[in-house]
């Protein structure tokens, strides 16, 4: 297996001026968050947080406002330090890295897209995404052709010219993306860009924005309060409150098996139509009481939705297939039941 792209063990950030005696007191005594509070005047924003990110995994982390997921995300790229534990980004132990060493990672191996692009008004679209490379010491001509080659891919070619005044709000993030992008970091860290955009804007730059990080590999960190936009874009979600993750999954694992009655609070108005797949629901094909007369068939990955399809066409229960080989069936009654939430 190879070595993930970013790896958190045990990170914990407490604010306040008596941080390091409120660490303390929390690993000696299990101070609990509202303890901290009151006996030391020192607030926890994250909890022995530990997880890692694949390379070219999209890794969403969302929770409401107050969850710690930006207080997180700030830690991968130390704008953050931590009270205690480790972050490795690339293989690299990010506590252990001189100021210069740090300032090389983040440079160009870390990219940061917020929510306010923070453009810089008097400068062209091309100059602003140009920017990192101009901070670097690149030849002009070499950085505005990458700029040009970047503002390509986040489809606004013909706009390098303009000003960031003379953009709409999607255009301007997309001209945030392209800036993170033109160092061609591996890793990207994302936080709430879209969230200030219109609904339908919204959904066009997740989808866009998916397809590009895909097609060039990046590992992303995408910090959002909305979980359908989680599902939408991630691999994996972790879901944060008060500081802790409390589940960490895929889309399907955290709807059909939320740990608690938070994450089932969250997730309770989800349509399961496309999340939710044949090999989650199906029963053995043993349980069906007589032969199978020739049902339709789908593969363990379909979803809910197609298995619906193939339902309403036949009285037999759907076979389901691995590679061919049938390893389960699906019935109306399964069908029903998966919809609903329940298990087979």
């Amino acid at each position: 297996m190879s070595e993930p792209a970013v790896k958190l063990s045990g990170v914990w950030k407490v604010f306040g001026g008596r941080a390091q005696e409120a660490m303390s007191a929390i690993q000696s005594d299990g101070l609990s968050k509202a303890e901290a509070l009151e006996r030391y005047g020192c607030v926890v924003g994250v909890q022995d947080a530990s997880f890692e990110v694949a390379r070219g995994e999209t890794f969403c982390i969302m929770g409401l406002s107050g969850s710690g997921k930006s207080t997180l995300v700030r830690h991968i790229n130390r704008l953050i330090e931590p009270t205690t534990g480790r972050i490795d980004v690339l293989g690299r132990d990010l506590g252990a890295l001189s100021p210069a060493a740090l300032r090389e990672v983040r440079a160009r191996h870390i990219g940061m897209v917020f929510q306010h692009m923070a453009l810089m008004p008097h400068r062209s679209v091309r100059d602003n995404v140009a920017y990192p490379l101009e901070v670097r010491g690149v030849p002009k001509s070499r950085r505005w052709a990458v700029s040009d080659h970047t503002l390509k891919l986040v489809n606004l070619e013909g706009f390098e010219d303009r000003l960031p005044d003379e953009l709409s709000g999607g255009m301007q993030q997309r001209v945030g993306i392209a800036r993170a992008l033109a160092s061609d970091p591996e890793v990207l860290l994302m936080d709430e860009p879209f969230s200030a955009l219109d609904p339908l804007i919204r959904l066009q730059l997740q989808d866009q924005f998916k397809a590009l990080v895909e097609r060039l590999g990046k590992t992303t960190l995408f910090i959002t309060h909305d979980l359908d936009e989680a599902i939408r874009i991630g691999h994996r979600i972790a879901i944060m409150k008060d500081g802790v993750i409390v589940q960490i999954g895929t889309a399907e694992e955290i709807v059909t098996n939320p740990a608690d009655d938070y994450v089932r609070e969250f997730v309770q108005g989800i349509s399961r139509l496309k999340l939710v797949r044949a090999h989650t629901i199906m029963e053995p094909i043993e349980s069906h009481p007589g032969p199978l007369n020739g049902g339709p068939r789908a593969d363990e990955s379909a979803d809910l939705d197609h298995l619906i399809d193939l339902s309403v066409g036949s009285e037999e229960p759907v076979i389901i297939t691995d590679g061919g080989a049938p390893v389960g069936i699906v019935t109306k009654a399964t069908l029903l039941r998966g919809i609903q939430g329940g298990r087979a």
